[in-house]
């Protein structure tokens, strides 16, 4: 039987395994066996606003899983080059090769919104431990079904709903996604986002500041009443979140 000084020590190495992977709630959430196995090809990463992790049509060979308050917009791009959001994933989840095995080319781009750390691994390297590990293979199909039903809901959102609502859907999962009430984000890139002109995006944000909902400043959101923030949002916000909730609530908060 382990005396007291080694279930002490046990217990401070599992501490710092915590405190290393708390970053990101879907590798938190990893059996532990598979967590393990996993850590000889990831790696903690520094990412910049702007940057573009893949583009559409190239082969996905890095997995991205960003940590607080990191964000990454998973952008459409049209023809034309105009970019509109499918999607956005921050500290609960992860992008690029999720579930798919082989060669995995982009349909979209990846585009880091809010800078901040992400945990990298190789997408051959995920394969590999989804086919050794199935509970590994199970935790990440049902974030991709999660993902699938934000996709979903923000096609119907842009298409039904106001600028108003889509906006403060948008800065309620910013504000989830930072764990901080100031969201580094500029009203240009949330317009790009949204597919809309600044212009359209900055009176919706003058309404919510007169309202005492928010506070603008130059590159920067903060949220000042959460609340009213969600009484103005639509109903997709809600009905994502539970549908996430239903799928892994072990990542939740």
């Amino acid at each position: 039987m382990a005396d007291s000084a080694e279930l002490t020590d046990r217990d401070a190495r599992a501490e710092r395994v915590t405190q290393a992977y708390a970053g990101n709630r879907l590798l938190l959430a990893l059996p532990d066996e598979a967590r393990a196995a996993l850590k000889t090809g990831l790696s903690l990463t520094a990412l910049a606003r702007g940057q573009v992790l893949f583009d559409v049509g190239e082969d996905v060979r890095n997995t991205y899983l960003p940590c607080r308050p990191t964000m990454v917009a998973l952008l459409v791009v049209t023809a034309e080059g105009r970019e509109v959001e499918a999607a956005t994933v921050g500290w609960e989840g992860a992008l690029g090769g999720i579930v798919s095995g082989g060669l995995k080319p982009a349909y979209g781009r990846a585009v880091v919104q809010v800078p901040g750390p992400a945990f990298v691994v190789p997408t051959a390297r995920l394969d590999e431990m989804r086919q050794r590990f199935p509970g590994m293979g199970d935790l990440f199909t049902r974030y991709a079904d999660a993902m699938i039903a934000q996709m979903m809901q923000s096609v119907a959102c842009n298409a039904l709903h106001t600028i108003e609502q889509r906006c403060c859907r948008w800065l309620l999962s910013a504000h989830d996604r930072s764990g901080e009430d100031v969201v580094r984000l500029t009203q240009e890139a949330l317009a790009d986002m949204m597919g809309v002109q600044r212009t359209t995006v900055t009176a919706a944000a003058k309404v919510l500041q007169a309202d005492g909902i928010i506070q603008t400043r130059r590159g920067r959101v903060e949220i000042l009443d959460r609340r009213k923030l969600e009484r103005r949002a639509c109903e997709c916000y809600g009905q994502v979140e539970a549908h996430f909730e239903r799928l892994l609530p072990e990542i939740k908060d």
